[in-house]
Order: C-alpha cells, then structure tokens, then sequence
C-alpha cells in the first residue's frame, strides 16, 4: 500500500529545466506559427490569440456552463445584460430595463437597429423566441428561467416577461442567456445551431474544430463598433505547461483557463506579462454519482472528506494559494455561512464512518458490503495537469481507509454527458454553484437542475432553493442559504476540496485590459475591446 507522506514529491507541480522549456518553446512556436498563419496573413488588426484547456464541444446557448466555450460563444451571440468584470449588471442587447416593485414583471427595451451576422434586424420577437425555447426541461439553460409564465412582445423593441412567481436570480441569469435569431435557429434546431451560430456579436464565426481551434472574424456591423482586431482565435491547448510557453514566445495573447501557479508567479514578475488574480467562486471538487449503490449513503461520502487531506492538497499543488471548502458558497461570498458541519482532516473518523456503514475491509484493504467493493472510477479531463495530481493524490488519501478510486481520461464534453445523464461515476474540475453575483445552486442543487451532476435529490434542499429566489431582500434570503450550505455540508453529495485563487496571465500586447477586475471570465466577453500590437 502506497503511504501518502512518500508520494508527496512525486506530486509536486512539474519542475522543468531550462533545456526542456527552450527546446520545448521551439516546438511549440512551430506549431502555432504553422496553425495561425494562414488566417492571420494580411489581417490590418491583427489576430488575438487565447488559450483554453478544453474543446470548445458547442457554440449555443446550452454550451455557456464551461468557460473556454463561453469565451468564445460570448463574442459570437450577445445576451440582453451581463455582469461584468466589476460583479455589475451592464447593459447590452437592452439599452434599458425594468423590473416592477413586486418582481413579477420584466420590461427589457432594446437597442434599434441591432444586426445579426445574416444581415437580419434583432427585435422582440427573437427575445421571445429565445426566452421560450430555452426554458424548456432539457435544456441546460432551463433553471435560470424558473418562474417565468410568459413572454410579451410589446413592440419592435420592448419584451415584457411575466413572472408566476418572484425569481431574484432572473436578471442576472435568464437575461444572460444569449440571444438567438428565432428564424434561423427555428430553421436549423438547436443541434444545428451550435454547430453553425448566428449572432449579434462583435465576431462571426469562420473556423470551428472542436478539440484544435474556434476562429471568428470580425463583425464590422456590430452595434457597439467594430471590433479593434480582425480575428479572436481560440487554440485548445490541455497542457498548462505548453500554454504557459505559448505565451512567453508571443504566440498566444492571455490564458482563459490558468497555468500552473507556479508558472503564473514567474510571469508576474515579467514586466512583459499582467497577473490577474482573482477570488473563485467555483471550487475544485470531485462530483460523485449520487446514484450509485456504493456511493449512495452519506456516511461513505463523509467518510472520504475526512480521508482526504484537503489543505495539503493546496499546499502541495497549488504553493498554498486556496482555501478548503466547507460548502458550495467561497468564503468571500456575502452569503457564507461558517457555522456548517465540518470534515477535517482525520483518516480515523473516516474509518469509523465507513464501520458504521457496513463497509469492512478486505484481503486487498478495500472495503467490502454484501460482496460489493468500495470502488468507484473519477473520470478527469483529458491533458489537465493541474487537476490530475489532486485526483491522485486523493485516490492515495482514500486508499488509506479501504476506499478504491480509480482514474480515467476523457474529454470535457463526454464527461459533463456522463454526469448530466448519469452513466459516470465522478470526476474532478470546478463549477460554481452560487456565486457573488446570486448565491442559488438552483442549477447544480435541485433535483431537476441543468447541473446537477451528483444526481443529488433532497426536498428541503429544493424547498429552501424556491424560497431563496422567491425573495429579493438579501437578509431575508440570509437564513435559506445558510441552511442550504448546511444542508450539502450534511449530506456531502460531492467531495469538495477547495477554492483556489485564479491566476490568470496576459500579455502587455494585449491592449485595452480593463485597470480594476474583481472577476476575471467576464474579461473574456468583451474581446471588441482589445487589441494587439505586432
């Protein structure tokens, strides 16, 4: 049996040497000069270059969740508001909004004169189409409409949305859904629409290969200007340690999903480069299926949070820059509640935890119930670097008390699939589930949310998330969240190991980076803002 303490050094960030990063850079400046070259030729804005760790597996509205898709789905289609790098709400299909003192009406006026990418006129009746379709059951998108009764063209320009009931979260989540052409996604479906989108953004797209590269070009007619770059590409690039070189050899222009941290610091002291660090609000966990037989009792699902060494994880992987989890809101939230049941770190408990469930061990150490293994296998995403040794070095941890969790690659699309649809069995990445912007787990927490990848079903949880956005007072809402956060830290329906702190790093030929970020995705929204210097 491996002792964890021994496998600390092998866990550690990579290390590579100054040869291996040079000859490494070599390569790399080939392959991107070699992919980006054709479009980039004869460009009078020149090209931006972003780096995201995972494919970008559609470009609709049901794709927004991760935020590599979101970075480049967000400058293709525009929603109606969205909250920005600040935490506002800022207007953007919307010129202006309303919202009735008894938060059963929503008036939305639009901007006139909006032009999608076929030349078309963007009016109330493509909001409606859009509101409609997307809170439909099935779609991803659908909890962020909840409460919604019906959809009312006033005019060309004016959408009313009446409410059956109060829903707090709804500006800052339905009216953040992107809006689609009704004509042409009534023409295509959905299916065919995230292949081929047609939006109001500032780019257009031009290349989609899904686990390579998204490339979009400029939109000239978009209503807030044209963009200051002829093209924003997006290279799918897993490996931190090749985004990181990426950008010291000037291939790339930012990051969307961090490097390593200890990468991030070195560029930080670069002048060439711009840090920007930020509070997350999704933390590192591993989603378990709720549904399967060995992971269906709360007391197993304890059990591995007191098996796993949580603050060394932070130490060990991420050079201290966390803090553990307690629940599904970050301690920076407003709404955080300290006062929930905790899990330290205390591999005794978690055997006694696991006794009292019936689980005991057998010849191999792994634990036994009526001939059925403690075995589970976590799925991580394909080439990340960063968030596999923390699946290893847990699966060391809860090996430790007679708990088998074997790992597995796949990419990020098959993994949310498998979760959404059950068929998997956990994983390991990051999603917000409430954050400072609205703290409901609406879409990750209820028993029928888009997100709920834990297959988690509790009906105080889902009583307490239907009060909390039936209430727009903040300190009348204070009490349902703090029980809802008491209530995951009861029933741990996902092992959640920690909050880190986002790092993300941009190149000083990157022009037009906002001077005060509070949240870092939204920066990746608003690429008509930017430009590049040769």
């Amino acid at each position: 049996m491996t002792n964890p303490t021994s496998a600390r050094v092998l866990l550690r960030p990579l290390v590579r040497s100054h040869l291996t990063r040079i000859l490494t850079a070599a390569i790399v400046a080939v392959a991107f000069a070699v992919g980006s070259l054709a479009t980039a030729q004869g460009t009078e804005g020149g090209t931006l270059v972003w780096l995201g760790h995972q494919e970008v597996a559609g470009l609709g509205p049901n794709d927004i969740g991760p935020d590599v898709q979101a970075a480049v789905i967000f400058n293709i289609l525009n929603p109606l508001v969205h909250v920005n790098h600040l935490t506002e709400t800022e207007l953007v299909l919307a010129r202006s909004y309303d919202v009735a003192e008894d938060g059963l009406t929503y008036t939305f006026e639009l901007h006139e004169g909006v032009l999608f990418h076929d030349g078309s006129e963007l009016t109330a009746d493509d909001v409606k189409y859009t509101f409609e379709f997307y809170a439909q059951p099935g779609n991803t998108v659908a909890s962020r409409f909840n409460g919604m009764r019906e959809v009312e063209v006033v005019d060309r320009y004016t959408v009313r949305v009446h409410m059956d009931t109060v829903n707090a979260s709804f500006l800052r989540r339905a009216a953040e859904v992107p809006i689609v052409p009704a004509a042409y996604h009534a023409e295509v479906g959905d299916d065919g629409f995230r292949t081929a989108p047609i939006g109001t953004g500032a780019f257009r797209l031009d290349d989609w290969r899904p686990a390579q590269f998204t490339e979009l070009v400029a939109f000239p007619e978009h209503f807030r200007g044209a963009p200051l770059v002829d093209r924003l590409r997006l290279e799918v690039v897993p490996e931190a340690s090749v985004r990181y070189i990426a950008l010291l050899t000037g291939d790339a222009h930012g990051t969307v999903w961090p490097l390593s941290v200890e990468d991030s610091l070195e560029l930080d002291e670069d002048p060439d480069f711009r840090m920007v660090a930020t509070n997350w609000n999704s933390p590192r966990f591993i989603p378990l299926n709720n549904d399967v037989p060995q992971l269906s009792d709360a007391r197993v699902r304890q059990a591995m949070l007191h098996a796993i060494d949580r603050q060394r994880i932070i130490d060990d992987l991420e050079m201290g820059l966390g803090v553990v989890a307690t629940s599904h809101l970050a301690p920076h939230n407003s709404f955080y509640n300290p006062d929930v049941p905790l899990y330290p770190y205390d591999p005794e408990r978690a055997r006694a935890l696991l006794d009292e469930a019936g689980w005991t061990p057998g010849p191999d150490g792994i634990r036994v119930k009526d001939g059925q293994r403690l075995s589970f296998t976590a799925t991580t995403i394909s080439g990340d670097q960063q968030r596999r040794p923390m699946a290893e070095l847990s699966q060391i941890f809860l090996r430790e008390v007679g708990v088998d969790m074997q790992l597995a690659e796949a990419p990020v699309a098959s993994i949310l699939q498998g979760l959404r649809e059950g068929t998997l069995e956990a994983s390991l990445f990051n999603w917000t589930h409430g954050d400072t912007t609205d703290p409901s787990p609406t879409s990750t927490l209820y028993s029928t949310g888009g997100d709920n990848f834990t297959r988690y079903r509790n009906e105080e949880m889902d009583r307490l998330i239907d009060q909390g956005v039936a209430l727009v007072d903040p300190e009348a809402r204070r009490p349902i969240y703090d029980r809802t956060q008491e209530l995951y830290a009861q029933d741990v329906p996902a092992l959640y190991l920690h909050y880190p702190q986002g790092l993300l790093v941009f190149s000083n030929d990157m022009g037009g980076l906002p001077d005060e970020i509070l949240s870092s995705t939204p920066l990746f929204f608003r690429a008509h803002e930017y430009s590049v210097r040769d």
